[in-house]
């Protein structure tokens, strides 16, 4: 553990410098333009290059030396930082520059995650995998939580140069911290003696090994309906929270979030978790279901703080489970290809979440919930009428959805029972 948590503290470092960088630099281009869609574009920019890059990332994270994956990719997320400072400086910063830089950070990214969730069974005992993936749950909490409000105070002291500095700082930390210590060897995927074809077959083989287990197929296709009902409430939460109170209240009830994702990590690194850990992955899903639920129904702060505190709070649970899940039950020499198979798949939904959750607020569900709408004398009599209204009415009808594929992929026996059909390969 002592080496895992090494590791740990100079991922969290770097994970609360890169978040920094990321309010600010939105913040920036807000400004700047004034464009809430050029603003969207860092978000899609800073995800879409990850998964489209995470098949072959998982595959050469099996061949190389994962430690070595963390900290090139570290290098190069850096790297780009250095390079957005230095056009900043020079006073030649442009919108294009913002956008490539975040694309190459997120192709390292693809390669780093993998590299260090499969790095953890690694370092890890067995039976302390749970509370390792509660920590590493906590640290993105964390992140999410602090970076925002200490980039908001730092950027009218030091301005956008100096926290693009402070980022630097942090991935220097992090690197250091790899560079100290030694992890222990792992079996590694035979390299083929073909060329790139051989790569792509490689990069398959995650998709091959999920296909094969149907439990673990079953789970990645709740995970992916969930992660793009999460997009459409990152798009749309914000207008809705504002569709009747304020801003101040509308950032109250966030931080309010990303408190409870902390509480969540630390309660799941304390706790380590039930003895059948899917039990906990259904149980925190039909939770979490339960708040973006809630969402819909009542225009009232107090409720959307409430729920909100408890979605998140539910989120380290569910991730960290998952992942430990996996982490026993997959061959280390393959973990890098099955989880970047997995985030892949699972992501990929979050983009077209973005895509699609503007044109069905505003052209399908707003209209039919306004005050002389279609739906204005039935379903409006209960959630109420007007603006945002029908936001609630997508959230309501997407989550319905949601919870019934949930109630019936836990009902199919090779998802319910997986942990004892599947052998640990620990």
């Amino acid at each position: 553990m002592r080496v895992f948590l090494i590791v740990w503290f100079g991922q969290l470092v770097s994970l609360i410098g890169s978040g920094l960088t990321n309010f600010a630099l939105g913040v920036w281009v807000y400004q700047r333009t004034g464009s809430v869609t050029q603003f969207s574009l860092i978000l899609l920019f800073g995800l879409l290059p990850s998964i489209v890059v995470s098949p072959i990332a998982g595959a050469i994270v099996d061949r190389w030396n994962r430690r070595w994956c963390m900290i090139l990719s570290d290098s190069g997320a850096g790297i780009t930082t250095v390079a957005i400072a230095l056009l900043l400086a020079i006073g030649n910063l442009q919108i294009w520059h913002i956008y490539l830089a975040v694309s190459l950070s997120s192709v390292c990214k693809a390669f780093q995650l993998p590299a260090y969730t499969a790095s953890t069974s690694l370092l890890v005992p067995k039976e302390d995998l749970p509370r390792a993936s509660g920590m590493v749950q906590s640290a993105q909490a964390c992140a999410q939580l602090i970076s925002p409000l200490l980039a908001g105070v730092l950027l009218g002291i030091v301005q956008l140069k100096g926290i693009i500095l402070i980022d630097f700082a942090t991935f220097l930390f992090a690197l250091t911290t790899l560079l100290l210590v030694r992890f222990p060897d792992a079996k590694t995927a035979a390299v083929p003696v073909n060329g790139k074809a051989s790569l792509w077959r490689s990069a398959l083989e995650g998709w091959t090994y999920i296909a094969v287990r149907p439990g673990l197929l079953a789970l990645l296709i709740v995970f992916a309906i969930n992660n793009f009902v999460f997009g459409l409430i990152e798009v749309l939460f914000p207008p809705l929270v504002l569709s009747f109170t304020s801003v101040t209240v509308l950032g109250t009830i966030q931080s309010l979030g990303g408190a409870g994702m902390l509480l969540g990590g630390v309660v799941m690194s304390i706790w380590g978790g039930p003895r059948i850990l899917i039990r906990g992955v259904f149980g925190f899903v039909f939770l979490s279901q339960l708040c973006i639920l809630a969402f819909g129904l009542r225009t009232s702060a107090a409720l959307f703080a409430l729920a909100n505190f408890l979605f998140f709070f539910c989120l380290p649970f569910v991730n960290g489970y998952f992942n430990t899940i996996l982490l026993r039950k997959v061959a280390p020499e393959i973990q890098g290809r099955v989880f970047a198979t997995l985030q892949m798949i699972a992501f990929s939904c979050i983009p077209l979440a973005y895509v699609v959750a503007g044109p069905l607020a505003d052209r399908i569900f707003e209209p039919l919930m306004a005050t002389n709408g279609l739906l204005a004398g039935s379903i409006g009599q209960i959630i109420g009428v007007g603006t945002g209204r029908g936001i609630g009415l997508l959230f309501i009808t997407m989550e319905i959805l949601a919870i019934l594929v949930t109630v019936a992929a836990y009902r199919y026996p090779r998802l319910r029972l997986m942990e004892s059909e599947l052998p640990d390969v620990i």
